[in-house]
């Protein structure tokens, strides 16, 4: 069982995040972070996706924070809020 969960989380952290909405409305301190981050990278770059691998760089996180990022990652897909796409 560890082994399928240990490759999901691998597949996640090459995938690419895609922001559809700019909501943060009842979402959590991480949640609003990751929104924000692709917000701000919309207006300066014009483009609202990046590479999950990219933003826990940015953000500096290692292991259980790392964990908290991803399962943050994927609650916001569950709202509709991003996208995962997979490379």
């Amino acid at each position: 069982m560890t082994g399928r969960k240990n490759s999901e989380t691998q597949r996640l952290v090459k995938a690419i995040v895609v922001l559809i909405r700019n909501t943060t409305w009842r979402c959590g301190k991480l949640e609003r972070l990751i929104v924000g981050y692709l917000n701000k990278r919309t207006r300066w770059f014009g483009k609202p996706q990046m590479t999950v691998d990219d933003m826990i760089s940015n953000f500096k996180l290692t292991g259980k924070k790392k964990n908290e990022f991803l399962d943050a990652i994927r609650r916001l897909e569950r709202r509709n809020i991003i996208r995962i796409l997979a490379m």
